[in-house]
Parts: structure tokens; C-alpha cells; sequence
């Protein structure tokens, strides 16, 4: 439905009313105009003047426009002027969102996220991967305007979820992942790398115009890297090249041997390397507190700009314009013939 109200309109150039005086000006300015008529000649016309006190100038008489064609000269004046204003409605606000950051989630679904070392609030024993998932819902919630992505990574590394800005649908893709799912290796390096990939993928396919975003990625690890084509230290100098931040968080016992053990130079170098910071989580409270300090190391870009549809509607003016002169010139031409047809008819019985 279309509001019509004052809010609702916009006056594009409205320093044409200024004129809007300028016809009351012209008439008592401007000279009345003059027309030449055939008349009588009285050779005391001098006489019936004085007598009648008439005021002549010249032999011309002055054309006095009717009441009725003043206000239709000066309403049609007003209808111009409206529409040389360009009237335009304005339609309701609307909001448009912008999402100034990406972040990338990556996480290790090796055969030891299965571990049942973690907590919960309930004081239930967890498993790692489900840990991470409670707190990952957390964080989801307070990433508004953010877009995510989800990297999950094994023996190979896959995107789960490319870059979205629904939460909702990131979400039940990352409920949907199981232990081991990517195989029971923790291939680091290469997992890394694809996340540097889909950053540059997702910055071709932005437009021109459109401002870059920042790229943050947070990687979730439980072991150390094994056999990557890609060695984690040689892909994050080229992350930072690339402008991401990688921010580690690694989880579980430090003390653990083998593909499992946590190789904490490594993470920290990682993080250091491209400009992020690591985190190290032995239980969910560790892990709460990892991705509070994240939030706050990249706290909210999110953008939104409100704006209003416009249609310029200049022609009404225009329409109610020529719709008036059509009703007085109309009602007059009718009456015309009325008047007419009644004088003809009284001569006729006479």
C-alpha cells in the first residue's frame, strides 16, 4: 500500500517554488493587455464619461480576466511549479547488510577427537569433536555479520560449508560431522593451504566495487602434522602473503606421544607466523575461554545500510493539471451551449 503521507515525499529541486509569487508579481507589474474593438462614435462621449465618471486611456479597452480564470491560471501555475520539483514517494526503509569479515573454522576430525577427556556443564565426560561443537554454537551466535566457513580435515582436508552468512545452515553442517569422517590422519599443512585457496576463490569472485573483507581463519588441532604435501610453517608464510590470520587452538594432553602429541612450537609458530595467536585447551572451560579471547582479538565488523526506494512521480501534477482545464473548459462550453439553446428557444416563442 502506498503512504502518501508528507514523510513519504521528497522534493528533488524545490527551489523552483521560489516562482510560485511570481504571476501575483506580473499582474501588478506587468501592463494590462490592450485590444483594439470596433465601437460607436458620440460626439459627447466626453459627456456620458464625466457624467458617469469613467476613467479612458487611449481608444483601447482592457481585458479583465474572470474570477474563475485566475484560479485555474494560478492553480495550473502551482501544478508546473510541483512538478518542476520533481515530487519523488519514497518507499519504506530497508536495510541493507554488509559483512565486513570471513572467518574460516577448521577442524581436526582425527581419530583422536573421539577422546572422552572433556567436561561438560552437566558434568558429563565428552568427547573432544563434541566439546568443540558446543562451544562452536556459542561462538556462531556471536559472529553477527560475519560470514563462516568450515574446513574439516584428516587424511585429506574438505570444505564442509563455503562461506555463508546463514548461521543456522553452518551449523547443522558442523553437527553433521563424526570422528574420522576425513580419515584418522592430521594432515595440517594441507588443510591450511585449502583454506588460503578458498580465501583467494572467494576474493575473485567478489565484485569490483565491493570492499574487502577481512580474512580470519581459527584451526582446531589435537595432534601434530603428518605427512602434508604441504609443510604447516612454509603455508603459513604464504597465509600471511595473503592477508590471514590464522588463530590455533590446540586441545587435549600435552603429554600424549605419537601422531597425538601436540607439537606446540609448531602451533605457536603457526600463529605467530601469519599474524594470529595460539590457544591451548586441556578441558571446555580452556576451550570457552580460546574462543572468548577470539572474539575479542576480532571483535564485529558487521555493517548495515538503511535506504528507501524512490519513484519520482512529477507526472500527477502534470494529469491533475490538464484534468482541471478539461473540467472548466468542459463545464463552460457546456454552458455556453445551455445558455445558447435557452436565448434561441425565448426568441422562437417570442
Amino acid at each position: 500500500m502506498i503512504n502518501l503521507s508528507w514523510s513519504s515525499i521528497e522534493f528533488i529541486y524545490p527551489m523552483w517554488l521560489l516562482l510560485l509569487p511570481l504571476p501575483l508579481l506580473i499582474t501588478r507589474i506587468a501592463p494590462s493587455y490592450r485590444t483594439q474593438q470596433s465601437a460607436i462614435k458620440v460626439p459627447f462621449f466626453h459627456i456620458i464619461t464625466e457624467a458617469l465618471e469613467i476613467s479612458v486611456s487611449g481608444d483601447a479597452s482592457r481585458l479583465t480576466p474572470a474570477k474563475w480564470q485566475r484560479i485555474l491560471l494560478y492553480l495550473s501555475w502551482v501544478m508546473i511549479l510541483v512538478a518542476l520539483t520533481k515530487p519523488t514517494l519514497l518507499g519504506p526503509p530497508q536495510t541493507r547488510e554488509q559483512f565486513a569479515r570471513d572467518v574460516m573454522v577448521v577442524v581436526d576430525l582425527s581419530g583422536s577427537m573421539a577422546e572422552k577427556d572433556f567436561t561438560s556443564i552437566d558434568g558429563i565426560k565428552i568427547s573432544r569433536l563434541d566439546a568443540v561443537k558446543k562451544v562452536l554454537n556459542d561462538f556462531a551466535k556471536t559472529r553477527k555479520g560475519d560470514r563462516l566457513g568450515l574446513i574439516l580435515f584428516g587424511d585429506a582436508a574438505f570444505v564442509q560449508t563455503p562461506f555463508t552468512p546463514d548461521h543456522d545452515v553452518w551449523l547443522d553442517l558442523l553437527n553433521q560431522t563424526r570422528v574420522e569422517m576425513a580419515g584418522k590422519s592430521t594432515h595440517l599443512g594441507d588443510a591450511i593451504g585449502l583454506t588460503i585457496k578458498r580465501f583467494e576463490e572467494n576474493n575473485n569472485s567478489q565484485s569490483i566495487n565491493t570492499n574487502p573483507r577481512e580474512k580470519v581463519a581459527i584451526i582446531l588441532t589435537d595432534g601434530n602434522d603428518t605427512d602434508s604435501y604441504v609443510p604447516p610453517m612454509d603455508a603459513a608464510k604464504v597465509a600471511k602473503v595473503k592477508g590471514v590470520r590464522i588463530h590455533m587452538i590446540a586441545i587435549g594432553d600435552p603429554q600424549t606421544v605419537g601422531e597425538q602429541a601436540l607439537d606446540m612450537d609448531t602451533i605457536n609458530t603457526i600463529a605467530d607466523a601469519s599474524g594470529g595467536q595460539a590457544f591451548q585447551a586441556l578441558n571446555q572451560d580452556e576451550l570457552i575461554n580460546a574462543y572468548a579471547e577470539i572474539s575479542k582479538l576480532e571483535p564485529q565488523l558487521y555493517q548495515s545500510t538503511t535506504y528507501r526506494t524512490k519513484q519520482s512521480i512529477h507526472q500527477y501534477p502534470v494529469m491533475v493539471m490538464l484534468l482541471i482545464h478539461l473540467f472548466f473548459f468542459g463545464f463552460m462550453s457546456c454552458k455556453y451551449a445551455w445558455k445558447k439553446a435557452f436565448h434561441s428557444k425565448g426568441e422562437h416563442h417570442v
